[in-house]
């Protein structure tokens, strides 16, 4: 301290501090009114940015107003520069969270429009929130004279040990990766294992895959076995897809009406129930003579696979309402059976018995002596 403090100091320390304080808090009142704004726009960024800021701007208000007041004030060069560094290591701190933020949601964001659902991928925000804090702290750390290459140095022979004693954890973390990098799943994608496992993809994080299966259930799947396992994704290369319902009808029918008929259902069904697709052109392949009936495909077309089960409901329906209009059977399956008269499975009294060899019972070895 190079002189004493009066009472002039305090004055413009604490105005310093005032000012600083009411800045960040108009700061805040801006970024509240920024927000509300940018919630109207369609780019989802705005709003990101707008977030982050509302963290950043406050902060490094009342900092600035701090580092004035510290200049006004006469302290040592010691205390001055002690100050100086807190105070930058703090602001970079507030930087890096709010930098954090930001990049995370607009990968996110990315991650949304990428595919078309609400379900993130997060393995890739928690990547790029972890190495935007690592960044941050290893300036800030820099920044009040502590020296980082040593730390980096242990922290390279502690990453190889802990990759050892962690082989299966990063052996899911890469294998999310490269299920996300080469986009063979993706968020909201339809998908069933050869296991079994079937449903919507939730979420890829750094550790499993998160699937929730019709009945709203979750089925955690680890990154690695996805990677591993044979699947059918049945939203890739075009979410649309075909369905086949099998019919069958008498053989009395006349086929050519009963595939004119049932294109008018087709078609109408594809144009009424919601999730069918109103531009699939309907087919039908007769393919089998049956036991009792000609057996035939109909091909449907759903928007998403979860759709199908509603248009095969509404489909067979309105199949069968109009057979039976029209007069079309569709036969159940029938065996005759011939019976012989009951004479037939009597014996024949003359029937002959094969002959039966007596044989003498045995003579003990004693007895014969």
């Amino acid at each position: 301290m190079n002189r004493t403090l009066v009472l002039h100091d305090w004055l413009v320390a604490g105005i310093a501090l005032a000012a600083g304080g009411a800045g960040g808090l108009l700061l805040r009142a801006l970024l509240r009114w920024l927000a509300k704004h940018a919630l109207r726009t369609r780019w989802s960024g705005d709003d990101i940015i707008v977030h982050g800021l509302r963290t950043l701007a406050p902060g490094a208000a009342v900092i600035a107003g701090t580092a004035v007041a510290a200049s006004t004030l006469p302290l040592t060069t010691r205390v001055s520069g002690f100050v100086n560094q807190t105070l930058t290591a703090l602001l970079i701190l507030i930087a890096t969270l709010a930098a954090a933020r930001v990049v995370a949601g607009l990968v996110q964001s990315l991650a949304q429009s990428r595919t078309g659902v609400a379900g993130s991928a997060t393995i890739f925000v928690n990547i790029t929130r972890v190495v935007v804090f690592a960044m941050g702290f290893l300036v800030a750390l820099e920044t009040v004279g502590v020296s980082i290459a040593p730390l980096l140095t242990a922290l390279g022979v502690g990453g190889l040990a802990v990759a050892l004693a962690l082989q299966d954890t990063l052996a899911n973390l890469f294998a999310g990766v490269h299920i996300l990098a080469s986009k063979t799943v993706q968020p909201g994608d339809y998908i069933r294992l050869t296991s079994g496992e079937e449903g919507y993809v939730v979420d890829i994080n750094w550790r499993n895959t998160v699937v929730r299966n019709l009945s709203n259930n979750l089925v955690i799947i680890p990154n690695g076995r996805l990677a591993r396992t044979n699947m059918t994704n049945f939203t890739q290369p075009e979410q649309q897809l075909s369905i086949l319902v099998q019919v069958g009808v008498g053989y009395e029918s006349d086929l050519e009406h009963v595939e004119r008929v049932t294109l008018e259902v087709v078609d109408s069904v594809m144009v009424d129930i919601n999730g069918a697709v109103p531009d699939h052109e309907g087919a039908v392949r007769f393919h089998t003579f049956a036991d009792s009936r000609i057996n035939f495909t109909v091909i449907l077309g759903v928007g998403e696979f979860s759709d199908q089960y509603r248009i095969k409901h509404e489909f067979i329906k309105r199949l069968h309402r109009r057979f039976r209009a029209e007069g079309i059977s569709i036969p159940a399956p029938t065996r005759t059976v011939a019976l012989r008269p009951e004479d037939d499975f009597r014996p024949s009294p003359t029937a002959s018995i094969p002959h039966q060899r007596e044989v003498p019972p045995s003579v003990p070895m004693d007895s014969a002596r």
